[in-house]
This record gives structure tokens, C-alpha cells and sequence, in this order.
């Protein structure tokens, strides 16, 4: 360069002046703009390698449904629809992501589709969603939306959802932005009526305004000590739009709204229709549309930001059946494990299988009345266990007599000596009426 000749960028050309200073090297010179961008770009590489790193392994959708097949019993249609869309999902954050490049490079940008989840209570809805987020290897929150209410309340706001995120990430920002999260009880949030009122609803209709930017996608401050209205500490910044958020609900009520969209009301006189058979719950579910959750009372900007809509179908005895033996962790096989500490079998005739299967249909808590009628069964026994060493087998059997049906629990005894080839002497069956808090 001439020693008259005016220094310039490399990188852009700009000209040196007393506002645009330039760093020299051994070539050339760089201004402070290329060195920001610079900077950017570099730091871009880093999130992209952290990114690449951190990222779930894709698997396809049929995987995804095989491994819920493993520990949830039917509900094959939820399965579908979120294995489907939780592989849309990833697939879109491993070719794109929070790379501001891919953005600005790629001409349809994807957005994600958050789902909603209705159904009975006791169906799986939170089970499918943790299990699923198992598969993945992705940070997990769970959250109430009972407990939420809006900012400047007494209670916990929307923000601590995403504390909750950060801290199952270990603090890892960049990993908790690949997170799910599941909003549970989002019924609950349902407008209390429809006429106006003075007083604001800052559990119910409050909650869905203040959710909308963070399910959208929004950059979220928390205090990096996880209290709230921590001015001293540092704070993390949390980007939501990669955020995976899924919402359920047992929404009660709901299939008589349906039921009175897609069945007119009685009609008389000669035009009249006869009338169709009754659908059950599970064929309203299958045709629940926006305008029904609007009706229960979800506000449609809400709804709006759920575009998936699935349901779970309500369990009947035969499912029952099959959730208490065949998943992976099966309450009998979680029962059995329990006695096996122990050095107790447990066995559980078929015939008590299909009582603990009607008595939690009569509960009508779905999968959870399973539990209800097991524990209530092996109570005693299990409070007597640890303090019988003889104590060698457990068998759980329906007893139909002038009392009643009921379950009862016989104990297989074994004398503590040993005979000199070490085998144990027979056994002495001692049989303990444990009667179910449901007896029929």
C-alpha cells in the first residue's frame, strides 16, 4: 500500500477515520464491525458443535411408538400422534435450530407444534410424556397448572416452568432449550363463566394470556439461584422456541359439549329423526374439535398454540388387565419385585386379576384404582412380612363364599431349621384373610 493511500477494512473496505478505528496485522487491517461479526460467527460454530453434541439421537416414529408400546398399554392413536410429532420436532432442530444462519439461509422455516392431550384421568397421559422424553435423553419438567397463577400474585408464575426445565438440564441452558415440557390439569384453566367481571381470574384465564409467549416462543429471564425476585443474582436468559411444550387434561364435561354438536336435540312431529344410539366416550373423543375446547372454556389464542390435538381413550376392563401384568414395570411385576427383597414369592391368581380390574372400574380412576385395590389387598401382609423369617411364598386369590367376594392372601410357611442335606422341610400353609376396601 502506497504511503499515501488510505488504510482500509480487509473485510468490508471501510475507510480509517477517528470514529472507525482499525486493528493492523501482518496483511491486513480489521474494523470493529467485522470484529463483532466475526465474533458471531465464530460463537455460532461453538453452539452449533455444543449443539450437535448435545442432540438426541433421531429415531423414527415407529421406534418411538415400539418403546411406549413397552411401558404404556394401549392408546396406540396418542402414540402415533406424539411419536410423529416429537420426531418433526428434533428432526427440525438437528437441520436447523437455533442457527441464526440456517435461518436466514433456508426459505420455509418451520415452526414447532406443540400438543394438547385430553382424556379420562388415570389414562397415561403424563406416563407417555415422561417416558417419551426417557427415549429422547432430553431435560423433563412437569408442571401443575392448578399451582400456576399470573406474575405479581402470590403463587408460582409461568417463569418457574422453565426454572424447573433449567434444573432437570443441570443448569445447561443449551441443553434445557432441546427440553419437553408437560403442563398437567390444563382444564383447570378454563374461564369461570362467560359474563364479565370486575375481578380478575388470575388462576384461570390470566395463566392461558401469560403462557401464550412462552409456548409460542419468547427469551424467558430466571435468576440463575432459582428464587424468585432474586435482584442479586445473576440472571439466564432462555430461548422457548425449541422448547417442546405438551399440555393435558381430563377435561370433564367435554363429551357432553361434543355430544351436543355432533347430536342434535330431540326433535317432534312427523320430520322428525329418530333418534341414534348414544356414542361412548371414547367415539366423542375421537371427534373433539377447537371449537369444543373454546366452549369448556380455553381462550382460542390458547388453543391456538396447540395445533396437535390427541385424546386417550377411557380404559376398560380388558386394559386393565393387560397394565397390570404386561408392561414393563406392571404393578404385579412391581409387587413381586417388592416381596422378592424380601426372599417371598408373590404370585397373583387370574381370578383376582379380573376382581382388582372390576373393582378399579367401579373407582373409576383409571390405572390409578389398580394401585388403590393392590395395596389395600397385600396391606397386612406386607406389615407382617419383616417380622416372619418363615415366611417363603405369598399367593393373592378371590374368595366367593357366604361373606361375599373378597381377596385373601395365603401364606406358605418354611421351619428356619434345615435339614442336613440343606434343604428346607415342607412347607406349612397358613392362609390370612385379607379382605379388599371394596369387597363385593
Amino acid at each position: 500500500m502506497a504511503d499515501n493511500e488510505t488504510p482500509r477494512c480487509s473485510f468490508c473496505g471501510a475507510e480509517k477515520t477517528p470514529t472507525v478505528p482499525l486493528i493492523a496485522g501482518n496483511e491486513g487491517r480489521i474494523c470493529e464491525a467485522c470484529v463483532k461479526l466475526a465474533y458471531q460467527v465464530v460463537n455460532s460454530w461453538g453452539q452449533r458443535r455444543k449443539s450437535q453434541e448435545m442432540a438426541p439421537q433421531l429415531r423414527t416414529p415407529a421406534e418411538y411408538k415400539r418403546h411406549l408400546d413397552e411401558s404404556v398399554v394401549g392408546q396406540d392413536a396418542a402414540k402415533e400422534t406424539l411419536s410423529v410429532a416429537v420426531y418433526s420436532h428434533y428432526l427440525r432442530l438437528l437441520n436447523c435450530g437455533n442457527d441464526p444462519v440456517c435461518q436466514l439461509t433456508e426459505q420455509v422455516e418451520l415452526e414447532k407444534s406443540n400438543i394438547l392431550m385430553a382424556g379420562p384421568s388415570g389414562t397415561g397421559k403424563t406416563l407417555l410424556v415422561r417416558t417419551l422424553a426417557r427415549i429422547l435423553g432430553v431435560p423433563f419438567a412437569s408442571a401443575d397448572a392448578t399451582t400456576l397463577t399470573q406474575a405479581g400474585y402470590v403463587g408460582d408464575d409461568v417463569d418457574s416452568i422453565i426454572t424447573r426445565l433449567v434444573d432437570a438440564a443441570g443448569g445447561d441452558v443449551q441443553q434445557a432449550q432441546w427440553g419437553i415440557v408437560y403442563i398437567d390439569e390444563v382444564d383447570k384453566l378454563a374461564k369461570r363463566g362467560n359474563g364479565s367481571t370486575a375481578v380478575r381470574d388470575i388462576s384461570g384465564e390470566g395463566v392461558q394470556q401469560a403462557l401464550l409467549k412462552m409456548v409460542e416462543g419468547t427469551e424467558v429471564r430466571i435468576s440463575k439461584s432459582g428464587r424468585k425476585n432474586d435482584h442479586h443474582s445473576e440472571e439466564l436468559v432462555v430461548d422457548t422456541r425449541n422448547i417442546l411444550f405438551i399440555a393435558g387434561g381430563a377435561f370433564p364435561g367435554l363429551e357432553a359439549l361434543v355430544s351436543s354438536r355432533i347430536q342434535p336435540k330431540d326433535s317432534i312431529g312427523f320430520h322428525a329423526k329418530p333418534r341414534q344410539k348414544t356414542p361412548n366416550i371414547n367415539e366423542l373423543l375421537e371427534a373433539l374439535m377447537p371449537d369444543d375446547l373454546h366452549e369448556f372454556g380455553l381462550i382460542p389464542e390458547f388453543i391456538g398454540r396447540f395445533p396437535i390435538i390427541t385424546f386417550l381413550q377411557e380404559l376398560d376392563h380388558s386394559m386393565l388387565l393387560r397394565i397390570l401384568t404386561e408392561p414393563r414395570n406392571a404393578l404385579v411385576k412391581q409387587y413381586k419385585q417388592l416381596f422378592a427383597y424380601q426372599g417371598i414369592a408373590l404370585e397373583v391368581t387370574d381370578t383376582a386379576l379380573h376382581y382388582i380390574a372390576d373393582q378399579a372400574l367401579t373407582r373409576k380412576t383409571g390405572a390409578r384404582g389398580l394401585r388403590a385395590v393392590l395395596e389395600a389387598a397385600l396391606q397386612r401382609t406386607m406389615f407382617d412380612m419383616p417380622s416372619i423369617p418363615q415366611l417363603r411364598r405369598c399367593v393373592l386369590d378371590l374368595v366367593d363364599d357366604e361373606q361375599g367376594k373378597r381377596l385373601e392372601v395365603t401364606r406358605h410357611m418354611a421351619h428356619e431349621a434345615a435339614t442336613e442335606d440343606e434343604t428346607l422341610r415342607p412347607e406349612v400353609v397358613v392362609t390370612t384373610k385379607t379382605e379388599s376396601s371394596l369387597a363385593g
